[in-house]
C-alpha cells in the first residue's frame, strides 16, 4: 500500500471531478471569454463576500501579485518570519516587487496585533522603508497547520485601518481554518483587503488559486499577472476542477484533521519523538529526538511504502489529504510503530 503524505500537493483529481473537467465549456481567459473560469471567480467571490477574483496557476502567484500590487519598490512588507511568502516563494517580494520585508517572530508562524503595531515604520522617517502591507497566513504551514484566533485577526485589522495599511492574507489552507472554527467566509474575509486560497491541497483540484479583493484591486491583480506571463487561454478546463472542488470537497476537510490528530497521538507514544505541534487541522509536525537520523528514517519509510518530508532540523512533516483513507492511517501507524 503507498501512503503519500508528503503533503497535500499529490492529491488527484477523482473520477467525478475530471468528468466535470472534461465537460467544461471554455474560451480564451485573456479575453475574459472562458465562461469556466468566469464561473469560477464569480462563485469564489461570491463565497467569500468579495467584489471580484481573479484565477491564477498557483498559490504563489497570487500571492506575488497581490504583493506587487500593494506595493512599490522600496516599501516594506510586514509578515512572519515563517511566511511563505517570505520562506518558500523564491525572493519573489524582492524580485518581483522591489520590496523589503519585515519579519515577526510569532506564535507558530502567528503575528500579533501588538507585533504589527511595533513593526510599522515612521512614514515621516526618511531613513526607513514605507510600510505598505501587512499579511497573515492561516493556516500556518510552518507551525504545524496553526490556526489564527478571529479575534486577534480583527485586531490586526484595527491596527491596519489605524495605519491606512492593506492586509493581505496567503489562504493556501484558509478552507481548513474554516471548517474547524466555524467562521462564516464573509465574516472572516471582510477582514482583509486580499486574499489568496488555494483549490490544488485539501480540495484536490489538479492546478490553480484564486486571488480575491475588490474591483479595482483585481483590475491591477489581471494587468500584473500579465506581466508575470500568468496569462491563460482555454483555462476553463483546469478550472473546473476548481469549481468542482469548492462545491464538493470544502466539508470533507474535517476527516483530513481526525486522521492527522490520529497520527499525532500515535507520534507521541514514540520513544523516538521529542515534540509534536499542537494538531489542529491537517499537518502534523515532528520533532524527533537525537537518536533518530531523519534522512534515515525518510528513507527506512519510503521502502514500506510510506512517504513524508523532512521539515528543518531533526523534524518531520506529515500532511494529510483527500487520498488519504482509514487503511493508510492504519499502515503508515503500523510502519512508524515497527521503526
Amino acid at each position: 500500500m503507498l501512503t503519500d503524505l508528503r503533503s497535500d500537493t499529490v492529491t488527484k483529481p477523482s473520477k467525478e471531478m475530471k468528468a466535470f473537467m472534461m465537460e467544461a465549456p471554455v474560451g480564451d481567459d485573456v479575453f475574459q471569454e472562458d465562461p469556466t473560469v468566469n464561473e469560477l471567480e464569480k462563485y469564489a467571490a461570491e463565497y467569500f463576500g468579495m467584489e471580484a477574483a481573479l484565477y491564477c496557476s498557483s498559490g504563489t502567484q497570487t500571492n506575488q501579485i497581490a504583493i506587487n500590487v500593494h506595493c512599490r519598490p522600496g516599501d516594506e512588507v510586514i509578515c512572519s518570519k515563517d511566511a511563505h511568502i517570505y520562506f518558500y516563494e523564491g525572493g519573489g517580494i524582492a524580485k518581483n516587487s522591489g520590496s523589503s520585508v519585515l519579519l515577526l517572530p510569532g506564535d507558530r508562524g502567528r503575528i500579533t496585533a501588538k507585533d504589527v503595531e511595533g513593526g510599522i515604520k515612521d512614514p515621516n522617517n526618511p531613513h526607513y522603508p514605507l510600510t505598505s502591507l501587512v499579511s497573515l497566513e492561516d493556516t500556518m504551514n510552518r507551525g504545524g497547520g496553526a490556526i489564527y484566533d478571529f479575534n486577534e485577526i480583527k485586531a490586526i485589522r484595527k491596527v491596519c485601518e489605524e495605519n491606512q495599511l492593506p492586509l493581505h492574507l496567503d489562504g493556501a489552507r484558509l478552507f481548513n481554518a474554516l471548517v474547524e472554527n466555524n467562521i462564516p467566509p464573509k465574516e472572516y474575509a471582510a477582514q482583509f483587503d486580499s486574499i489568496s486560497i488555494c483549490l490544488s491541497k485539501g480540495l484536490g483540484a489538479p492546478v490553480g488559486s484564486v486571488l480575491l479583493g475588490n474591483k479595482e484591486f483585481i483590475h491591477r491583480a489581471r494587468r500584473a499577472r500579465k506581466v508575470l506571463g500568468g496569462g491563460m487561454r482555454q483555462a476553463g478546463i483546469i478550472a473546473a476542477g476548481g469549481l468542482y472542488a469548492m462545491k464538493n470537497n470544502i466539508e470533507r476537510l474535517k476527516e483530513d484533521h481526525k486522521h492527522a490528530k490520529q497520527l499525532g497521538a500515535a507520534l507521541e507514544k514514540l520513544n523516538w519523538v521529542e515534540e509534536i505541534l499542537p494538531v489542529q487541522t491537517n499537518i502534523v509536525v515532528a520533532k524527533l529526538s537525537n537518536k533518530m537520523d531523519v534522512v534515515e528514517l525518510i528513507a527506512e519509510c519510503a521502502k514500506k511504502d510510506l512517504h513524508f518530508m523532512a521539515f528543518g532540523e531533526q523534524t518531520i512533516r506529515m500532511v494529510t489529504h483527500l487520498d488519504v483513507k482509514p487503511n493508510n492511517i492504519d499502515h503508515a501507524i503500523s510502519v512508524l510503530e515497527g521503526i
